[in-house]
């Protein structure tokens, strides 16, 4: 069998990759070529060693929680295969780096000169114009209720614990959200906006899952918020995946504020927080799940419904549009791949 090097294994997109891996409690190790994660059980006979395989070809992201360590050998196997690697505390959030940050977001990312340029050139094209800028955040936040309408109306699941768009209440928050995101002259008006839609569909959830008292807290206190916040930090995972691939740094955000650090993750994965993690973290706490279960859930519903594949297409679509000359014309050659 021909021996494989890290390099060989990208054949697989980041938008079509499936896995996020969570560990916590094991060692992280390069081991005849794979990458592989060891734990330590009690048996019969004594204490024993287990490794698991990772299929870093096909993972976007791992987090690493609490008591786990990596070895130098597979950082730079999964750096190679363009892995992101987050430090994180218990059940993925806060997120931390190499330092004790409460609440960063901060990757180390893989280190490659070989990323396409296009995107951030096209970036860079309209990020300085605030006109622009603001249209750009426009954008997204109307890829986001399109998003919502295309989950809600095709999960049955969802449907079946009552989240539907056919409420009264609901319509008349979308069509709100849209005029006020038409009319918006500034990001603040967006953000404004964008908090108004959000609890209007915290209302939704809890009614839906009868839910009593439910306040949003990122401090958690309960059940609901602990799977918002472990959710949440999995979809910034995948935006941070998607503009690294696309090589567009974290701090050119359209709408979260031009200082605030990483804030383009937060821009990026609100296209699929209230579609997706939303409704799932308030039937897992129903359900009185655990934190694992919950995890599972939100994976397979970002494979069902390809986030990171919309989460691409949007990104690509706003930094090739929005970077076009005062002719019209784009001046940017368009990519088949996210990679050259």
């Amino acid at each position: 069998m021909k021996d494989l090097s890290p390099s060989d294994l990208k054949a697989i997109l980041h938008s079509k990759r499936a896995n996020i891996y969570y560990l916590e409690y094991c060692r992280v190790m390069q081991k005849d070529g794979r990458v592989l994660y060891l734990t330590e059980s009690l048996s019969n006979k004594g204490q024993e060693n287990q490794y698991f395989n990772i299929p870093i070809a096909n993972t976007t992201v791992i987090l690493l929680g609490n008591g786990t360590s990596i070895t130098q050998a597979a950082v730079r196997m999964l750096a190679q295969a363009g892995v992101l690697i987050g430090f994180s505390g218990g059940g993925g959030t806060p997120l931390y780096m190499a330092n004790d940050v409460e609440q960063a977001i901060e990757w180390f990312t893989p280190q490659s000169e070989y990323r396409p340029t296009e995107y951030l050139q096209g970036w860079m094209k309209f990020w300085f114009d605030d006109e622009k800028r603001l249209s750009a955040a426009k954008q997204f936040q109307q890829a986001r209720i399109e998003f919502l309408h295309k989950v809600w109306g095709k999960d049955k699941d969802l449907k079946n614990e009552g989240f539907t768009l056919t409420d009264s209440g609901i319509k008349t928050a979308l069509i709100r959200f849209n005029e006020r995101t038409q009319a918006a002259t500034k990001q603040s008006d967006l953000l404004l906006t964008e908090a108004q839609l959000t609890k209007t569909l915290y209302k939704l959830a809890a009614n839906s899952t009868k839910t009593e008292g439910f306040n949003r807290q990122h401090q958690s206190t309960d059940l609901a918020n602990d799977f918002l916040n472990h959710g949440n930090y999995l979809a910034y995972g995948l935006a941070a995946c998607t503009l690294w691939v696309l090589g567009i740094p974290h701090g050119f955000a359209v709408m979260h504020g031009k200082t605030r650090r990483g804030a383009l993750v937060f821009d990026i994965a609100d296209l699929i927080k209230d579609a997706i993690v939303l409704p799932w973290a308030f039937i897992c706490a129903k359900e009185n799940a655990t934190e694992q279960e919950f995890r599972q859930q939100i994976l397979q519903a970002f494979t069902d419904h390809k986030a990171l594949d919309f989460m691409f297409e949007q990104v690509k679509s706003v930094a090739l549009a929005h970077g076009e000359d005062e002719s019209g014309e784009n001046s940017l050659e368009k990519t088949k791949g996210e990679q050259p």
